[in-house]
């Protein structure tokens, strides 16, 4: 599937962050969302899941309610998102997704960050044929069956289901992520995570060390920008550089 190489990178960097800098993220999602589709979270289904991601990263209920709000006023900043595409050493890619209103301001800070570590940011679309788009859960793995799960999920549009270390991670198509999310919900079965994600087609092993670290530092430098939603690359994970 990829999942573990398309974001094994930035797993420490994730891990070590500081809790505002998670507030600050899902409480823009939360904001973007109730701009687009209004405050209703039964009928606007992308404040829905943008509220339940703020609840478990433990935002608390009133940032929650201010954002959905300040989505609603007058005055909201115009928020826009954007794709950044661009290479880490030796060819690895790197896709960069944000949420801006100052896309100067972002593309400025994201070039920084490649161009810090000797990457370079490309044209757009010039990773097109490096990932795929598709919809990605994951739920507790406690020994469900996962063909059984399968069945129950295909009409729904899910394509995969694979245990990986302790969970179960369900893949489908973009336009599947919806119906896969009520049909979940349907079944009772409590989403860990759930998101839109862009998964390697193809991978490609760091030579050492060094050009390891340098495509996470990439990584998590961008990780760390408070415009950046989420960060994608294509190196192989490696237990031997890892460490």
């Amino acid at each position: 599937m990829g999942r573990k190489s398309a974001k094994i990178a930035g797993k420490k960097g994730a891990a070590d962050r500081a809790r505002s800098l998670i507030y600050t993220k899902t409480l823009k999602e939360v904001t973007i969302a109730a701009k687009n589709g209004g405050e209703d979270i039964e009928s606007n289904f992308a404040l829905k899941v943008a509220v339940d991601r703020c609840k478990k990263a433990n935002v608390p209920k009133d940032n929650i309610d201010r954002a959905i709000k300040k989505g609603m006023g007058n005055d909201q900043a115009d928020w826009k998102d954007v794709n950044y595409e661009g290479y880490g050493p030796e060819g690895i890619a790197i896709f960069v997704e944000a949420a801006t209103d100052n896309v100067t301001r972002t593309i400025a800070n994201v070039r920084s960050y490649f161009n810090k570590k000797g990457g370079s940011l490309g044209k757009e679309g010039c990773l097109q044929f490096v990932f795929e788009r598709k919809a990605m859960f994951t739920i507790k793995d406690e020994g469900q069956d996962v063909d059984e799960l399968m069945m129950e999920l295909i009409d729904a549009g899910a394509e995969e289901v694979e245990k990986e270390d302790g969970e179960i991670i369900i893949q489908g198509e973009v336009e599947a992520f919806g119906d896969i999310y009520k049909k979940l919900e349907e079944l009772k079965i409590e989403i860990e995570e759930s998101s839109l994600e862009r998964l390697p087609l193809n991978t490609k092993a760091a030579s050492s060390k060094e050009v390891y670290e340098v495509v996470a530092t990439i990584v998590e430098l961008c990780e760390d920008d408070g415009d950046v939603s989420k960060v994608y690359h294509n190196m192989d994970f490696s237990e031997e550089f890892s460490g």
